[in-house]
């Protein structure tokens, strides 16, 4: 595409068949070429009539000569094949520095004598393969060679005056061999075959770069094309623009029907200053309900796009939807840094519950190398604790203690990086010991009263026992508790979920809680936590077989923990659990009007807690030694005791398992002797009776 000074303007006279006038002058911008310097070339022709004239040369070559043209075709000895151009003197004197050769039928570029002083040269629509015999024009400025079959750029290198070339619909393939002619301007070819922009970056001088109708799939490298203002890609396969904003002039882009897909395979252009002009229709991009008021917001120096002239109103709809997207990018950007920090604070808090768990297996293992080989009154069954070799490794030192290893390993983890405590519905998530903290900061009533589920892991179940009490404050509603990795590795440890207000549902994963390998460990929940009623565990349903056979299991273990309970505290536990069922029954008394049968229920099942599952309590670490060495001797004498009595038992009932044939014997002979004389025995037993008064 031509700029306007070298647009064709129609006259009255007319030019050639198409009456066509073309104008080459300098640009007042950066001009080169001074007032008098400035050229310009007409092409004038008379009207041809309806009949043609060939001339035939050399009985070989057929060369159309059109009547009124002056031109004369011949050959020479020395050149055989090649034609030579011969004006008349009239014609010459006339259009000096011009000369038309088009649609003659040319397969290579004629010698052209005694024509240096051309300024203009056309050979459009002709068969010329190469470029070559113009090294005698030294002051050409116009070439057009526009449809012909050029494969290759050369034979320039003596037109140092060259400002225009138009070698278009060619064929092609590459931009090389142009280094002399830097004072280029004007560069058409449209419709080759040319893949790649190269070779052009000493052309400092361009303005105008038509490449439409090419192959070229990516744009870049164009940094030296100072000059350019007008680049023409049109009908390209082109995907990607780069370094578009290191033309300082450029000021019209023409990139319409290519493979432009992303705003980012452009993003260049919206830091093109002097850009006023960008074509993008035709493009997968353009077919984006985004794509118009994303240009509009990034390319704010544009005048038109499309070929369509912006007006103030798009500029202010798109401003308007740019800053709703930036909205909402920098709040998915928010939400991505918040779920980072997320899955950081998880991983840190598994890390670090990791090592812990390691280091009091080795506690663990150190005390009981330690210990004497047990007796057959004080036998320990211990699970053996497996030790692997990178653990071995990471203590090389026997020497350091486990804590101090703890300290080391963990020194890098602040507690806002190894914890975190979420709401996700209605339930409550608790990562890491760090996230029971979060329990005592303000919760809202109708947000605490939305949290029906609470998820702890992490988390050691002995430092959840203390929070315990203040959940049952906080969140009145909760139905559901969920513990993975919390290190429930007793039966005894459920006897703290006692404390809590209400329970459906309960559900302990088997990973990080040992208690789960027990076989009776759901019966037990049962037994213990029967006063809540539980629907489900471990998302299975609770049927009645289960509380028949929990109590079946464990209700002798609630009696016998009574039947030793201290007097004073019986009295005192007794009055604790009466205290607390009225509580209930008076809390559902006090409530509004429309409250169900079923409700009022619940609330005298919660304080329905019997003596014997109320004694069976769980202390935890905070337990003082003496108390729990108390404890634990009461109960080492009470069961030796009954092991004692049924050893005794069963000695007593083997002996007389062994001497009662021989008694039953002695005791059938007694008897049949007494009663062979019946007079005798008779008078035998009055008398015993006699004497018994």
């Amino acid at each position: 595409m031509l700029p306007s000074k070298y647009r064709a303007r129609l006259l009255g006279n007319p030019i050639n068949t198409c009456s066509l006038q073309l104008t080459v002058q300098a640009s007042t911008v950066g001009d080169r070429l001074s007032q008098k310097q400035q050229v310009d070339c007409r092409l004038n022709k008379e009207l041809l009539p309806s009949h043609n004239k060939i001339l035939n040369v050399d009985g070989d070559k057929n060369f159309l000569c059109k009547p009124g043209d002056h031109v004369i075709f011949s050959e020479i000895p020395s050149t055989p094949g090649i034609p030579v151009v011969y004006r008349t003197p009239e014609e010459r004197a006339e259009h000096s520095d011009r000369l038309n050769l088009d649609r003659r039928n040319l397969t290579v570029c004629p010698i052209l004598e005694g024509e240096q002083q051309l300024r203009l040269l056309n050979f459009q629509h002709n068969l010329i393969t190469q470029i070559q015999h113009l090294s005698n024009l030294r002051r050409l400025i116009f070439l057009d060679l526009y449809n012909n079959r050029i494969e290759e750029i050369s034979g320039l290198s003596s037109l140092k005056s060259l400002r225009v070339l138009m070698l278009g619909k060619n064929r092609i393939k590459n931009i090389s061999n142009l280094e002399s002619l830097t004072d280029l301007d004007v560069l058409d070819l449209h419709a080759n075959q040319i893949c790649r922009m190269e070779h052009i970056n000493h052309l400092t001088e361009l303005r105008v770069l038509n490449l439409a109708g090419n192959f070229i799939v990516h744009v870049e490298n164009m940094s030296g094309l100072d000059s350019l203002t007008e680049l023409n890609l049109r009908r390209n396969r082109i995907e990607s623009v780069r370094d578009a904003d290191t033309l300082p002039h450029l000021q019209r882009f023409f990139l319409s029907f290519n493979n432009i897909s992303r705003f980012e395979d452009i993003a260049c252009l919206s830091d093109s200053l002097s850009l006023s002009e960008v074509t993008l229709d035709g493009n997968p991009i353009a077919q984006e309900s985004w794509y118009k008021h994303t240009i509009l917001r990034h390319m704010l120096q544009l005048r038109q796009l499309d070929m369509k002239k912006i007006t103030e109103e798009e500029r202010r709809m798109a401003s308007v939807i740019a800053r709703k997207e930036d909205d909402k990018k920098r709040e998915i950007h928010k939400q991505a840094i918040l779920k980072e920090k997320r899955r950081l604070a998880i991983s840190n808090a598994s890390r670090q519950w990791e090592i812990q768990q390691t280091v009091a297996a080795i506690k663990e293992a150190q005390q009981e190398q330690m210990k004497p080989i047990g007796t057959a009154n004080n036998i320990s069954i211990q699970k053996p604790c497996h030790i692997s070799e990178h653990e071995h490794g990471l203590w090389p030192n026997e020497s350091r203690s486990p804590d101090g290893i703890l300290t080391c390993t963990v020194q890098g983890l602040s507690i806002a990086d190894s914890h975190l405590a979420e709401l996700e519905g209605d339930t409550l998530h608790l990562y890491g010991f760090g996230a029971l903290e979060s329990l005592d900061r303000n919760w809202g009533v109708q947000t605490a009263g939305t949290v029906t589920t609470i998820s702890f892991m992490f988390i050691d179940f002995d430092e959840i026992v203390t929070v315990l009490p203040r959940l049952r404050i906080k969140f009145p509603n909760i139905l559901h508790l969920k513990f993975q990795d919390t290190n429930l590795h007793k039966l005894q440890q459920f006897n703290a979920l006692a404390l809590g207000r209400r329970l459906d549902q309960l559900t302990v994963s088997s990973q990080g809680n040992p208690v789960v390998n027990f076989t009776l460990w759901k019966y037990y929940v049962l037994f213990r936590l029967n006063h809540f009623c539980l629907q489900k565990i471990n998302n299975m349903e609770v049927t009645p077989m289960d509380i028949v056979m929990g109590e079946r299991l464990f209700g002798i273990l609630a009696r016998v923990a009574a039947s030793h309970l201290p007097q004073p505290r019986l009295l005192s536990l007794l009055g604790e659990i009466k205290k607390k069922q009225l509580h209930f029954i008076l809390e559902g008394k006090g409530k509004k009007s429309g409250v169900t049968l079923e409700e009022v229920k619940d609330n005298i099942k919660l304080g329905g807690e019997t003596v014997g599952r109320a004694i069976l309590n769980y202390s935890n670490k905070d337990i003082t030694s003496e108390q729990f060495k108390e404890t634990k001797t009461f109960c080492q004498v009470y069961v030796q005791e009954l092991v004692k009595d049924a050893a005794l038992i069963d000695v007593k009932n083997e002996s007389l398992q062994k001497l009662w044939p021989q008694i039953f014997i002695e005791l059938v002979r007694d008897c049949v002797i007494q009663m062979s004389n019946k007079n005798s025995h008779m008078k035998l037993c009055l008398k015993n009776i006699m004497d018994q008064k």
